[in-house]
């Protein structure tokens, strides 16, 4: 397999649609091979995202509780149900090419969730995977949400890891409509706040050994981005 680069950008916070936007461009010039692949690490403002799949009945929250916490709602093309995306929380959104990795989306999320495992380890916690919900699991309380798309086998989307998240935030849904689960995030396993971007770098160290890069060129504070994308 031919030695591969990622280019990553930690964009901060960034509001939901913005980040998407930058998403479907950077999609655009990954298609046409002008860009290797591209590893986004980033905070949003409190936001419901509504997957493909999704049922509106899995959004709990009244218009007055929306207003009052300034949660945005989207319905985009991922996979999955509803989630929760807020400051503390690293989402991450790899646009890479199966390609040149391997051409299967089962693989794909497995592997993301092994780069959300070996973070957890590293703060010595038990995580695991759920046989029936993607996802990363600490028992039954999930830490970790993933929802990808995957055309021409480039991906967007990714995964939703909760930090220093605010878990009330989750009470306005049912999470990825699982009814008989529990969310939970570093902070509250550990009981201390953690430092965000210590756990960033750690995910993008295993991010590069899960799948296997042979260089990563980073473009923190969107340098790169700027250059070669959009202004964001």
């Amino acid at each position: 397999m031919q030695v591969r680069t990622l280019t990553y950008s930690d964009l901060g916070f960034i509001d939901y649609k913005e980040a998407w936007d930058l998403q479907k461009e950077i999609f655009s010039q990954r298609l046409l091979h002008k860009t290797e692949d591209v590893l986004l690490l980033l905070e949003h403002p409190n936001t419901y995202t509504l997957g493909r799949t999704a049922h509106k009945e899995n959004l709990k929250g009244s218009e007055d509780y929306l207003k009052q916490n300034k949660i945005s709602i989207y319905d985009i093309d991922r996979g999955g149900d509803i989630t929760y995306h807020g400051p503390g929380q690293i989402v991450g959104y790899p646009i890479i090419d199966l390609n040149n990795w391997y051409k299967d989306t089962h693989k794909y999320l497995r592997a993301l969730e092994e780069v959300i495992i070996r973070t957890c380890n590293e703060y010595h916690l038990p995580a695991e995977r759920n046989s029936e919900h993607t996802g990363v699991w600490i028992s039954d309380r999930k830490i970790a949400a993933i929802g990808i798309k995957v055309s021409q086998w480039i991906t967007m989307h990714g995964f939703a890891f909760n930090v220093n998240t605010d878990l009330n935030l989750f009470g306005g849904i049912i999470p990825c409509g699982i009814k008989d689960k529990s969310v939970t995030s570093l902070k509250e396993e550990l009981k201390k706040e953690i430092n965000i971007q210590e756990v960033k770098e750690i995910l993008l160290e295993n991010f590069k050994d899960v799948f296997g890069y042979g260089e990563i060129v980073s473009s923190y504070k969107n340098e790169i981005l700027q250059q070669n994308f959009i202004n964001i």
